[in-house]
């Protein structure tokens, strides 16, 4: 800017024109003017650089960690930058509690053997208005034109012979009976031992009283051939009634097994020891189930493999009439319940009460005796229904504790009630009463023999009412 202002002033004087004087007036006149502009104090350059825009200026700029010091002229302070805050914690979550483990119980009780003059009396209560519930009851019948079912009256009630104990029955998550014989649809054709037919209302009365699913594989099954064992499972699936141990197709064969309780995946298997002579037809090998320990192992393992949780297996096997279990049932018992894929053990069939064993903390029930039957000699009125609680531990096993109570069938009646002296009904006369001592004595005599003994409870007693008054059979 300075060359064009000298440029300026040497045209308006017109230095170049006036000789040498001029020419050193005017190279005193440079001097001064380069002096002045390159040491000066640059206020004409620096408001020039302004006017032009040719230059950027530098922004002072400091940190907050910077010492303090005196700001040049004409700065502007510049705030100290405060440090982030620190971010709140964050609040725990409350405390949740843990989730209940899963559990189920169920209850077993003995075989459903119905004689004559049991069919005969529950005829009697199906026809006798003494009978008749406060709530009547009825079962699916006919069905009309349009589909639905058309009640009718319960020919044959048997729930009058099983009242006493139908609270135990009724509170169980899962309730199961032994239907040892063949059913009849319509009541009819009814046949005695050793062949058996017998009313299907036993299906509807059981499933009155609180049953939830019956085992079929006995000696029995068979006893009306292919045909009969396909009746008994549409009668008790009229009723509303699971079942397995006996089949109408392959599917159904290995559909049965499978439970679902208390959110626990459930196998239940049932076996007999055979068909009383009667052969399983060559075309359908899967309608029921013989006992062979190879293959319940291995279906035992196919069920965990195929994700059961819990596994049960039900045998009808053991010498008729005799409390003590034989050597099959010993040989057998304890070499399936070794396998880490059997859980539970319940026998049927000898129509006595056989001991309970304990092994590893799971149990070996060898026999549950009768349910309805008409065996009245003793000790065959004797008779034990068994419950189980399973839980889960935090390990992800199941803890099973087993709880009995010893039964007596009244032959004059053919009412089962608790022979246990807190529980049976108060209404009885003293030859009813004696006749409880002894079965509740010859009862607890029997489990006294097996090694599951010191850790069974009996239902209906409190944790500190399990020590028993000895009664003396007489």
């Amino acid at each position: 800017m300075w060359a064009r202002g000298a440029a300026w002033t040497i045209k308006r004087l017109g230095i170049f024109q006036g000789g040498p004087y001029r020419v050193g007036v005017l190279a005193l006149f440079l001097l001064w003017l380069a002096s002045t502009t390159v040491g000066g104090s640059g206020d004409a350059g620096h408001l020039d650089s302004q006017a032009s825009g040719d230059q950027t200026p530098e922004v002072a700029t400091k940190t907050a960690s910077a010492p303090a010091g005196p700001l040049a002229l004409g700065s502007q302070p510049v705030a100290a930058v405060e440090p982030p805050p620190e971010p709140a914690a964050a609040s725990e979550p409350p405390p949740q509690p843990e989730p209940a483990p899963r559990r189920f119980s169920a209850t077993f009780t003995g075989d459903m053997l119905l004689h004559t003059r049991v069919n005969r009396l529950a005829k009697q209560w199906g026809s006798s208005s003494d009978a008749t519930p406060s709530e009547p009851f009825v079962i699916s019948g006919d069905v009309d034109a349009d589909g639905w079912s058309v009640p009718k009256p319960l020919e044959y009630d048997y729930r009058p012979m099983l009242a006493p104990i139908q609270p135990w029955i009724e509170q169980a998550d899962w309730a199961v009976c032994h239907m040892e014989v063949p059913l009849s649809a319509d009541n009819t054709r009814l046949e005695p031992y050793p062949t058996f037919r017998s009313p299907g209302d036993i299906a509807d009365s059981a499933k009155a009283l609180g049953y939830d699913s019956c085992t079929t594989a006995s000696n029995h099954t068979l006893d009306q051939g292919p045909n009969g064992a396909v009746e008994t499972l549409e009668v008790l699936e009229r009723a509303g009634l699971h079942f397995t141990g006996s089949a109408r197709s392959p599917d159904e064969a290995a559909d049965q097994i499978w439970l679902e309780l208390g959110g626990i995946r459930v196998a239940h298997f049932s076996y007999t020891y055979g068909f009383n002579g009667f052969r399983l037809p060559s075309d359908s090998p899967w309608m029921s189930n013989l006992i062979d320990s190879e293959r319940i192992l291995a279906d035992a393992t196919d069920a965990r493999e195929a994700g059961a949780e819990y596994v049960i297996v039900s045998l009808h096997w053991g010498n008729e009439y005799i409390n003590r279990p034989s050597s099959y049932q010993t040989g057998l018992g304890p070499d399936l319940l070794a396998s880490p894929d059997i859980d539970l053990i319940i026998g049927h069939h000898a129509h006595v009460v056989q001991p309970i064993d304990e092994q590893a903390g799971e149990w070996l029930v060898y026999g549950l005796g009768n349910l309805l039957s008409n065996m009245s000699q003793l000790p065959r009125r004797d008779e034990l229904l068994v419950t189980v609680e399973v839980t889960e531990t935090p390990d992800g096993s199941f803890q099973t504790e087993l709880q009995v109570l010893p039964l007596f069938l009244d032959a004059a009646t053919m009412t089962v009630m608790p022979s246990d002296p807190q529980l049976r009904p108060s209404d009885i006369d003293q030859g009813l009463a004696n006749q409880l001592d002894q079965s509740w004595a010859r009862v607890t005599s029997v489990l006294e023999a097996g090694s599951g003994w010191d850790h069974l409870t009996f239902a209906g007693r409190s944790d500190s009412d399990q020590e028993l008054s000895p009664i003396e059979p007489s």
